[in-house]
């Protein structure tokens, strides 16, 4: 059973004669975990396991100066540390009884990048695409929603900053499970889906997050209003796969959106006694593409 995390202290070095208490019999382990131009890194995941029982024995965080350290059992254990953008590190270390945690130094490298697809145009797969959303139902718990037809395409261009996705949702594919709720969601009350049946977006322009991490900057047109929005995207890479074996990539992309900001007016349906879901909407695409290369003369190898 873990001994617990121990005190983390704001400097690197222990002032002279400094000595970090510790329970009878324990051990303690400590890193210092710099960033890769030697930055203390501050929120970087630690987890600690015991190699012979692979139980987890410590967990925690560094702290603004980039420092952990915990206090075990003697033993030998795995250490993890993980942050978001970064290369992974994994080191077995050795806890003896006694034995202060005098820290290490860890320095974590930037996550090689997936080869992104080659230019051309990816088409939305349908059938291995998905497009869900989470909505909190007032007083109750969440909805769970989903959009059955739509079609996306990606242009990659050579220079990824030139790269523009589209999509277009039918608005009245709409399924949440229930088939009163899906008809009110299409009504005057929140789609209006007779008046504006489709739900596009159009990408401006990717920012890169590091590792597999972007954020696709574009413009959401719902219910006649246009609002820009950003989506983190996870980029899942490229495989050769499918009935036909075509050429495929991946990716996961989320957004949260304020339906007031599409005047879809959560506070008025209160006041009228109708029963809505909260005025934020988790929206999820989960996409695979196909390669088309329409806008290419020549496939890649």
């Amino acid at each position: 059973m873990a001994l617990g995390l121990l005190r983390r202290r704001r400097n690197t070095k222990a002032p002279a004669g400094f000595v970090l208490p510790l329970p009878a019999g324990a051990g303690g382990v400590g890193r210092t975990v710099l960033d890769p131009v030697d930055q203390p890194l501050a929120g970087a995941d630690v987890t600690v396991t015991a190699l012979d029982t692979h139980q987890v024995l410590a967990r925690g965080a560094t702290d603004p100066f980039g420092l952990f350290m915990a206090a075990l059992p003697p033993g030998r254990y795995s250490m993890l540390i993980v942050a978001e953008g970064l290369e992974p590190h994994r080191e077995t270390v050795e806890v003896t009884g006694g034995s202060g945690p005098v820290p290490g130094v860890v320095r974590l490298q930037p996550a090689r990048q997936l080869a992104l697809p080659p230019t051309g145009t990816w088409l939305f797969d349908p059938p291995h695409t998905a497009i869900r959303f989470i909505a909190k139902h007032v007083g109750m718990a969440h909805v769970h929603g989903r959009f059955e037809r739509f079609d996306g395409a990606i242009h990659m261009a050579p220079d990824m900053s030139d790269t523009r996705v589209q999509v277009r949702i039918d608005a009245a594919s709409l399924t949440t499970g229930n088939t009163t709720r899906d008809n009110h969601l299409r009504s005057a009350d929140f789609l209006d889906v007779e008046h504006y049946p489709y739900i596009d977006f159009v990408s401006s322009r990717f920012a890169y997050r590091g590792g597999s991490k972007w954020v696709l900057h574009g413009t959401l047109s719902m219910h006649g209003v246009s609002r820009s929005v950003g989506l983190e995207t996870t980029y899942l890479g490229t495989v050769n796969g499918g009935y036909g074996e075509e050429l495929r990539c991946a990716a996961l992309a989320t957004a949260e959106l304020h339906r007031e900001d599409y005047t879809l007016n959560w506070r008025s349906m209160l006041a009228r006694g109708i029963a809505v879901v909260g005025p934020t909407v988790q929206l999820e695409l989960d996409v695979q593409a196909m390669y088309r290369n329409a806008d290419t003369p020549t496939p890649p190898e």
